[in-house]
């Protein structure tokens, strides 16, 4: 009885240790998939400062930390955001709602991100939020009449 008793805790431990390892490692793939969207979806080319020059070769440290080049159209001067900043400050219902709901002026596009599926755009949110909070603030919008002075990339109305 006292080997069956030891086979059936060995055999919940296991199952036990199996279910418990099961979440990290599916988070862990939700985290990879959410990377690679990042990188394929282009995120960095706007949000990594000198991803584009560097043909991507930045450490992923300093990835998504936003950048000081605005983009200038009829609306104003807009800048990347922070999103790892601002990933630490809302939660991933919050995120979906945005990517739902949101509009706004070039360069972002809100309604591409629309067509992923769930899993995808939370993919998108757990990657960015396991990189932590870095760099600095986002800098605020310039109104369309203020000359911006930042360096900013003239943007077509069209």
């Amino acid at each position: 009885m006292i080997r069956y008793t030891l086979l059936l805790g060995l055999l919940l431990a296991c199952v036990c240790g199996a279910v418990s390892s099961a979440a990290p490692s599916s988070d862990a793939a939700s985290i990879a998939r959410g990377k690679y969207l990042v990188v394929f979806g282009a995120c960095n080319d706007c949000h990594t400062p000198g991803w584009r020059v560097s043909f991507g070769h930045i450490p992923v440290s300093v990835w998504m930390i936003g950048s000081r080049v605005g983009f200038r159209g009829a609306w104003g001067t807009v800048y990347p955001a922070n999103v790892r900043q601002r990933f630490t400050q809302i939660t991933e219902d919050q995120w979906l709602e945005m990517v739902r709901t949101r509009e706004g002026p070039a360069p972002m596009v809100w309604h591409d991100l629309r067509v992923l599926s769930l899993d995808d755009q939370r993919a998108i949110y757990r990657f960015i939020r396991s990189l932590g909070s870095a760099g600095p603030p986002t800098l605020p919008d310039v109104p369309p009449h203020v000359q911006p002075k930042t360096p900013y990339i003239d943007l077509p109305t069209e």
